[in-house]
């Protein structure tokens, strides 16, 4: 004897996306290849071979994380003292795609040739123009078709801004909202960073 409201039928559930769906069997998969491919060339080559790619991609995955690192760095310390200088130069293109090279720095120290391979492919310059490129174009595109409600309507009221850039720090007042002052409180005080 059951009492209280049925089961929920098939057709309420949400269904899973595909990237939940596929996700971890693509992991798994990317494992398995990795240590099938580690095997094959340890048998090859020896297993003081690989060793030392994997070590020379971690050497070198370090060195490529730092040195996006500082660049980053270097950029956000120049942009704040242009700011702060008043110098502020209208749509200039500082060159970027430091997440992208710490990605590349991440995927070489991962142990494993294909992830590897993939590091050493980012660091082209080309590719990663071309992959940054074809990241923002997708973003956007999620952006503008955003539902208001969703993650992606969040991200784009976040965004808004004056289209010079300027951002305007202040506090909306509405004086049908004001709470009565007290006759002796002067003017409020600016709000300031």
């Amino acid at each position: 004897m059951t009492t209280g409201t049925p089961p929920p039928s098939r057709s309420a559930t949400p269904r899973r996306s595909r990237v939940r769906t596929f996700l971890p069997l693509g992991i798994a998969a990317w494992l398995v290849l990795e240590i099938w491919l580690l095997t094959v060339v340890a048998g090859a080559a020896g297993g003081f071979t690989v060793f030392l790619l994997l070590l020379a991609g971690i050497v070198l995955g370090a060195v490529v994380i730092k040195r996006a690192g500082r660049r980053a760095f270097k950029n956000l310390s120049e942009t704040l003292q242009q700011q702060q200088g008043g110098a502020v130069p209208a749509g200039e293109q500082r060159p970027g795609g430091n997440g992208l090279l710490m990605l590349a720095g991440l995927l070489l120290m991962i142990p494993g040739l294909i992830s590897d391979a993939l590091g050493l492919v980012l660091l082209v310059p080309p590719v990663r123009t071309a992959l940054s490129r074809y990241t923002e174009r997708t973003i956007e595109r999620k952006m503008r078709s955003a539902t208001p409600g969703t993650l992606g309507d969040a991200f784009q009221q976040a965004r808004m801004h004056r289209p010079d850039g300027t951002v305007i720090q202040g506090e909306v007042i509405k004086d049908d909202e004001r709470p009565a002052q007290r006759p002796d409180a002067g003017p409020r005080p600016p709000i300031t960073p």
